[in-house]
This record gives structure tokens, C-alpha cells and sequence, in this order.
């Protein structure tokens, strides 16, 4: 079930969505000129700014002698970073749809907070269920996912259009779209948690779960921006 666009106003312009998105587009573009240039040095880009959960749990724990400043910057620098065009897209549909009606709500910089300190927790997830990986995460799923549970409190009966491949298309609540969203990342990340090894890849659906949750946690202790109906709308 993929989303395609929502019927929910945006009364302001979202700047910081814009802004997400485009970075998150430059980045993956700088990324394939390094992989042009030399994939070993893309490989090493990624391992220096992905988070790699056994290397972050250690520095934490004080089971290296690295800065905890190695193991947190990259709980940031992994949001903006991407495995594949279909990857980069995919995120940034959703943070299309969803996005600009929680800016909108919370306004440009505690919208920015709230996305940042989604991706945070989501990271967090990730490493607390698989804490032996050596595989990096990136993606900026985990703190778009906090941005659809934010949106899943505030606007549940917004309709959104969906594509349910290979050729239905048709309208439901965007309750029922992201909570079919979130029981299948759920249901998914219990099953692979099965059976999880160190050096294992894939989705990380943990995160995914870790920042809808604390999205829906959230958007409950920030109040609504003030003055968002100052000049009215038709």
C-alpha cells in the first residue's frame, strides 16, 4: 500500500520539509559521485557516517577508547544517508505526503527538533534490539516514521490516496493506511528478529517501529503552533 498524496490543507509553506528533502537528495547524489570515483571509498563513507550498532554500543559502554562524540554524531548523520534510488525516493514520498501538515502544526523549527529527535530514538531502537551488528543503518525512514505517527494523532481522518500494486488505486483514512503500515513493520521486525546475526542486512523495521512510537509519544507534549489561523483560510 503505497501513499500517493492526502487531502489534508497545509496552511503555511513548509521550508523545512523542503529543506529535508532536498538535502537528503544531494546527499544520495554526492554519494554516487564517491561510488563512481571509487566504491571502496563509498563503502568507508558509509561505515564513518552510518550508525554501526556493535561500534556504538561499545563506545557508550566505555568498551572503547574512541569519543562518545564517534558513536552520536553518526545517530544524525545516518538519517541523511541512502542505499539506493528507490530507497531515497521511497522516504522522501512519504515525507512529501506526511511532512508538511506536522510542520505546519508545529511550526519550522520545532518541526525540525521533532524530526531530528525522532530519527534519534529510531536509531536507538535499532541498536537496543540488535545492539551485535556490524552492519550499518542509514536511511531516513526512522525519523519519517516519527512524522507518520505524529501525523496518525493529528489528522486520522485526512483521506489519502493509495496505489495497491499492481493496479488498484483508491481512497482510505490515514488512520487505516498507517496503522497497516505499522503492524506490518511490526510483525515484519519480530520475525527477522528471528534468527538475527551480527552480520546480517536488511530493513531495519526496528527502527521504523522505535520512531513511529515516539513520533505518537511526542507530538502529544508539543502544542499546536501558535497563531497558525491568524489570516483565516477559504
Amino acid at each position: 500500500m503505497i501513499p500517493l498524496r492526502d487531502d489534508q490543507p497545509c496552511l503555511s509553506t513548509p521550508f523545512i520539509n523542503y529543506f529535508l528533502i532536498g538535502l537528503n537528495l544531494l546527499v544520495f547524489v554526492w554519494e554516487i559521485i564517491i561510488q563512481v570515483q571509487s566504491p571502496h571509498a563509498l563503502r568507508a563513507f558509509v561505515a564513518e557516517f552510518g550508525v554501526i550498532p556493535q561500534y556504538t554500543v561499545a563506545v557508550l559502554t566505555g568498551h572503547s577508547f574512541d569519543s562518545p562524540a564517534t558513536a552520536i554524531l553518526p545517530m544524525f548523520t545516518s538519517m541523511f544517508l541512502h542505499g539506493s534510488w528507490m530507497h531515497v525516493l521511497g522516504n522522501m514520498l512519504f515525507l512529501w505526503i506526511f511532512g508538511d501538515n506536522v510542520e505546519d502544526y508545529l511550526g519550522h523549527f520545532r518541526y525540525l527538533v521533532f524530526y531530528l529527535v525522532s530519527g534519534l530514538f529510531a536509531s536507538t531502537a535499532q541498536i537496543v534490539v540488535n545492539p551485535s551488528s556490524t552492519i550499518p543503518t542509514i536511511g531516513a525512514s526512522g525519523a519519517i516514521a516519527g512524522v507518520m505517527g505524529a501525523y496518525f494523532i493529528l489528522y486520522p481522518r485526512a483521506r489519502v490516496l493509495v496505489w495497491f500494486p499492481p493496479i488498484f488505486f483508491f481512497h482510505v483514512p490515514a488512520w487505516v493506511m498507517l496503522a497497516y503500515w505499522f503492524l506490518y513493520q511490526f510483525f515484519s521486525g519480530t520475525a527477522t528478529s528471528i534468527g538475527t546475526s551480527a552480520n546480517s542486512g536488511g530493513i531495519a523495521f526496528w527502527a521504523h517501529i522505535g520512531g513511529f512510537v515516539v513520533g505518537v509519544v511526542m507530538i502529544k507534549l508539543f502544542h499546536e503552533r501558535p497563531q497558525r489561523y491568524r489570516y483565516g483560510t477559504w
